[in-house]
């Protein structure tokens, strides 16, 4: 029995702007071929047997014949296998799309299209040029810039296009700009019309290249724009220095690493994107769960007769609370106790469970929760310390200097992690490395050695993470106020803004 075959566009390149409908068929595919231009993180929710297969085009670069695609997609269709062909934008719309559809037909393989969005209006609404206007243009044209060269002659109807009572828009137009713009301006087009160049449309590195018409080419070659990109031509590129956004983010046009834990890093990252940066993720740790261990269960088991509890970590309270959760337990077993967690973020996280912290520290390091905890009432009364096995024992020691009978119950442990060559490539050229704690100090340096990417600003999120990558040959361009995400998010705004 035949399978079916799925024409998905996966959208210009923002992840974000792919189609629910595009998400769910890479999930069950049991193969995905996939173009060079997809949305990075496109493949990430594929299953872990599925068969992915690069089948994209590149300038300059030997690629697989457009009718051996076709053969490969029939073949795979015909072992009874579900299969996406993913593309970047629409499939319809310069994709060739059409093409492998009627390949499939003739042989008889069923299949589907999976409209994505267009570059021509996606990356054109990114870099603020609607490409109609009532006041502009009320028609809008999209025009291959760069046609199969086998052709003996052009399909393009240049006098018609300098003719269009609209909006020109050029796919694949940059290396062939000159001789486009020349044959335009030549059939009677405005040569003083506002024009742009579009590079990496809806991409944290999207850059906008305006000028006119007549001196676009020599613009985008002064500005080394590349390919991917987009040329338009109409009234409507004069509004992008009233409707440009995109740009404007204060983190545009920065690469940014981020060196959390994996399942950690997502939120920091995503808020950077929003910030527009182009983000890097280099994990360094990884947290590994120690909540079976025989220590926690025995002071979990007796967790009623603590006195004081000192959380550590958003990390620290999950776990915890897991591991209670095993005993039977909830948080009515912490009423008699104190709290204390070290940062907001060690808060909130005890807020999810029903907690109210009843002791946080102005400053968020170990040394400002031991002397917020001054007033309590320590000598003779048991106490816990939850936390990273690793972690250093300013607080245990503290705490015991006082007179208090501590525990320290080891959670989790940090463990190096291996970043992924492809993200460290990208390090390379990165404007910012972020790090949360000293484990991701010490680990990331170890991890890349001399490859520590050597023209970043290094943000970090308190003096111990600083002491820590000073301690380590860095240059610990700035540190948070506030040791949480929330300052180390403000540190590199404000040294972003200059």
């Amino acid at each position: 029995m035949n399978g079916r075959v799925y024409l998905v566009g996966a959208g210009p390149g923002d992840p974000g702007l792919m189609s629910v409908r595009s998400l769910e068929l890479i999930a069950i595919a049991d193969a995905v071929f996939y173009d060079r231009l997809i949305p990075p993180g496109a493949l990430a929710g594929a299953r872990p047997d599925a068969e992915l297969v690069y089948v994209g085009k590149q300038p300059g670069v030997p690629s697989v014949p457009q009718e051996e695609i076709g053969e490969r997609l029939v073949a795979a269709a015909r072992e009874g296998k579900g299969v996406v062909r993913l593309k970047g934008g629409d499939p319809f719309v310069f994709g060739r799309g059409g093409e492998e559809g009627e390949a499939l037909r003739e042989a008889g393989v069923e299949f589907e299209v999976v409209p994505g969005i267009t570059a021509g209006v996606a990356a054109t609404a990114y870099a603020g040029i609607p490409v109609t206007h009532r006041d502009d243009a009320s028609a809008v044209a999209f025009v291959t810039g760069h046609e199969d060269p086998e052709k003996t002659e052009s399909a393009l109807d240049w006098e018609a296009l300098a003719r269009f009572p609209g909006t020109l828009v050029f796919y694949m137009g940059v290396k062939r700009l000159p001789e486009n713009a020349a044959a335009l301006i030549g059939a009677g087009r405005n040569p003083d019309e506002p024009a742009a160049a579009i590079e990496r449309g809806t991409m944290p590195g999207q850059r906008t290249v305006a000028a006119t018409l007549g001196t676009l080419a020599e613009a985008v070659e002064r500005e080394a724009v590349k390919a991917p990109a987009l040329i338009v031509v109409g009234e409507v590129a004069s509004r992008r220095e009233q409707l440009g956004w995109l740009e404007r983010r204060p983190l545009h046009g920065r690469r940014v690493v981020v060196t959390r834990a994996r399942a950690q890093a997502s939120g920091l990252a995503r808020t950077l994107r929003e910030l527009g940066a182009d983000v890097v993720e280099l994990p360094a740790i990884r947290i590994e769960a120690r909540i079976e261990s025989q220590e926690v269960r025995d002071s979990v088991a007796r967790i009623g007769d603590y006195a004081l509890v000192c959380l550590t970590s958003p990390n620290g309270v999950h776990l915890l609370f897991e591991a209670m959760q095993a005993a039977g337990q909830d948080a009515r077993a912490l009423a008699g106790a104190t709290v204390a967690a070290i940062g907001p973020g060690t808060a909130r996280a005890l807020a999810q469970h029903g907690i109210v912290a009843d002791v946080i520290p102005e400053r968020f390091v170990a040394e400002a929760l031991v002397e917020a905890l001054a007033e309590v009432e320590v000598e003779g009364k048991k106490v816990m310390v939850a936390r990273a096995a690793e972690a250093r024992d300013v607080l245990p020691d503290a705490l015991r200097e006082r007179g208090a009978d501590v525990d320290i119950v080891p959670l989790y442990e940090t463990v190096r992690e291996t970043p992924e060559e492809s993200e460290i490539e990208r390090a390379q050229e990165a404007d910012y490395v972020t790090f949360t704690s000293s484990s991701t100090v010490t680990n990331l340096v170890e991890a890349l050695g001399d490859r520590f990417p050597k023209s970043a600003r290094v943000i970090s999120i308190g003096p111990v993470t600083s002491e820590t990558a000073r301690a380590a040959g860095l240059e610990v361009a700035v540190e948070a106020k506030r040791h949480d995400i929330d300052g180390l998010l403000d540190a590199l705004l404000a040294d972003a803004a200059g």
